[in-house]
């Protein structure tokens, strides 16, 4: 069974409960590269379909693990800058351009970044490191921020909840149709993300050319 597979996620929430919700989100926003978004959804689906869990406190237990997350990367950029993205950034699959990029739309849009960074998987890793090595305002990030990892929290886990309870309505062949319908509308839309990425690194390089240095 691989570390971050749907088997692994559903056996850490299953196990863990809301403690597993709130760190994986809360490492992810810290600039780990963690499933958060996927184990947010798995959750939401598990709380329709089982009696275990609340979806109201799964929902709480991603806002807080997104919002505590996210001001530990605040500090960690505030205390360490780009010089630590510069140096271990690519063994986490962060080239120079994706670094820039990360740079170009925060020094561009500021507190926006900090709020939609947290729809983007990107920027979710990001975005929090950059407020801080950028010197924002912790007031205006901490808001940017909570409104941010709250509305993403009530997206994705009522979003989950309602797919889950649909899903658990339907019987026999269509069931299995129907998730994996679902789970390409929830996940697949990384793929088109991945071209408008490369268009937005050809800006950052554009009005952000030559070394990050």
């Amino acid at each position: 069974m691989e570390l971050f597979s749907h088997q692994a996620l559903d056996h850490l929430i299953a196990t863990y409960g809301y403690t597993a919700i709130a760190v994986v989100i809360g490492l992810e926003s810290m600039g780990i590269p963690l499933p958060g978004e996927t184990i947010l959804v798995l959750a939401a689906i598990f709380a329709a379909t089982h009696v275990d869990l609340n979806i109201w406190l799964v929902a709480t237990a991603a806002a807080a693990g997104a919002i505590m997350g996210d001001n530990i990367g605040y500090w960690l950029g505030l205390s360490f800058g780009y010089p630590l993205l510069r140096r271990y950034g690519h063994l986490i699959g962060l080239s120079d351009g994706r670094i820039k990029l990360g740079q170009y739309l925060f020094l561009r849009h500021g507190a926006k970044v900090v709020f939609l960074g947290r729809f983007v998987a990107l920027l979710r890793i990001l975005a929090a490191f950059l407020a801080g090595a950028n010197r924002m305002k912790w007031r205006i990030f901490l808001l940017a921020n909570a409104v941010g990892g709250i509305i993403w929290a009530a997206v994705f886990a009522f979003g989950g909840y309602a797919l889950g309870t649909v899903a658990f309505k339907i019987e026999g062949a269509l069931r299995p149709v129907f998730l994996a319908l679902a789970a390409m509308a929830f996940f697949g839309c990384g793929f088109l993300m991945r071209h408008f990425e490369e268009q937005l690194q050809a800006k950052a390089e554009q009005a952000l050319s030559g070394s990050l240095e």
